[in-house]
């Protein structure tokens, strides 16, 4: 466990935390830090458990899981996290399933030039999501028009711009307070 402030251990977690602690545990039994590190205010823990499932867990999602991980990776990447950069690029690679093509497009994302990597819908989404993490007070209708042009359609624009929020969220949680993936299993499908 490693972060700037207190991150109360499970043997230390009274009933509250406790059931705060369970609802976060990960498929591997553990609590990551990015959820531990607010063990001093359950509520909030709770909170961002619901939040982070329903941006980027929920079955109903139609963007394929591999890029809504990648969407996740850029928000992280252009934010300088590397806490969440270490957890979804690891799940998008293993998801890409395709070395050289995760390679490509990482490539592509650390550049900051998704182009390189892809077009149509998925180009469109990553620029909306470059504008939306970089420069929020400068959206406008057409930023929406312009993947609607692209055949995005509405309830995928939902599902990003959610996605894109959430890490937006989430990386100045942790960059914030200094959290790190020191004692955290990296990566939903990392191995044991």
């Amino acid at each position: 466990m490693s972060a700037w402030i207190e991150m109360i251990s499970d043997e230390n977690a009274d009933a509250p935390l406790k059931d705060a602690l369970d609802f976060a545990r990960t498929p591997h039994g553990t609590v990551d830090n990015v959820m531990r590190v607010h063990s001093l205010r359950p509520q909030t823990m709770n909170g961002h458990v619901v939040l982070y499932r329903a941006c980027l867990h929920d079955d109903s999602n139609t963007i394929p899981m591999w890029f809504q991980e990648v969407i996740s990776s850029y928000v992280s990447t252009l934010n300088t996290c590397p806490y969440s950069y270490a957890n979804h690029w690891s799940n998008a690679r293993h998801l890409i399933g395709d070395d050289t093509r995760a390679d490509q497009i990482e490539a592509a994302l650390k550049a900051s030039r998704p182009e390189d990597a892809f077009e149509g819908q998925q180009l469109a989404l990553l620029r909306y999501t470059e504008k939306l993490t970089l420069h929020p007070g400068k959206m406008e209708k057409q930023d929406v028009t312009d993947l609607k042009n692209a055949g995005v359609p509405d309830g995928e624009i939902l599902e990003a711009n959610q996605i894109i929020g959430y890490f937006n969220y989430a990386n100045r949680l942790l960059n914030g307070l200094g959290v790190t993936t020191d004692g955290d299993t990296v990566g939903y499908y990392a191995k044991d």
